[in-house]
């Protein structure tokens, strides 16, 4: 069974760009030679980002979220509006989970406990809830929203780092009322950068999904971008 997991930091991109590498990305695994199972790490400009069950944001309501100056995409993931930017850890697992275990559900909850191990390592006590994502009380510290395709998964989670948590008062995060949002340099009382907390999600990762993890080389990040421009 492969199970050997490339990590692609790209850093800054665009929300569209993203997507395109996602694509590109999941249909690598159509391929019959190579390892393909990649966790694209990326880090977007302010874009809020609907799932398949929000159909309720009229254009007059993209239009006030885009006066604000971020993006809106309406998307093929699961879950409802939530909000990317500066400050958030964005990964993209492209996992065919047929090389782990083929269920969605399974797929969803591993990810919310390799997040929780993440916040252990802040001394920060994280839960799951009925909820999908990760909480610490209630306030979500990480949102998730997953799609599945013959069972190759795109999109995934952003994880609150050192966000500007006013960007999600202009929606209700996840379509939750009466919840509230965090980070985790908002719940330790001091500046945790992407830098510092991606490592230790590689590292919960890792251990969580049980699989080998390696840096993908610099020319192939740098091959990879060109196909996005």
């Amino acid at each position: 069974m492969e199970r050997l997991v490339k990590v692609l930091n790209v850093g800054k991109i665009t929300y569209s760009n993203g997507l395109k590498l996602q694509k590109y990305l999941a249909s690598l695994h159509n391929k019959s030679i190579g390892t393909h199972n990649t966790l694209l790490c990326v880090e977007h400009p302010p874009v809020y980002t609907t799932g398949i069950r929000n159909k309720q944001y009229t254009e007059n309501d993209v239009i006030k979220l885009k006066e604000k100056g971020a993006e809106f995409y309406r998307t093929d993931r699961g879950g409802l509006i939530t909000f990317h930017g500066p400050g958030q850890l964005v990964v993209y697992p492209i996992l065919n989970l047929k090389h782990f275990k083929p269920s969605i559900r399974w797929y969803v909850c591993s990810i919310e406990s390799t997040i929780i191990e993440l916040c252990k390592e802040f001394n920060l006590k994280a839960v799951k809830s009925p909820h999908t994502g990760v909480w610490i009380g209630d306030k979500k510290i990480c949102a998730i929203g997953v799609h599945g395709s013959r069972f190759v998964t795109t999109h995934g989670l952003a994880l609150n780092c050192c966000t500007d948590l006013t960007w999600f008062n202009h929606i209700v995060p996840c379509g939750i009322e009466g919840k509230g949002v965090t980070s985790i340099s908002e719940e330790i009382g001091r500046i945790v950068t992407i830098e510092e907390a991606l490592p230790k999600f590689i590292q919960s990762f890792k251990i969580t999904f049980n699989c080998d993890i390696v840096d993908t080389p610099q020319e192939e990040v740098d091959s990879v971008l060109s196909r996005v421009g």
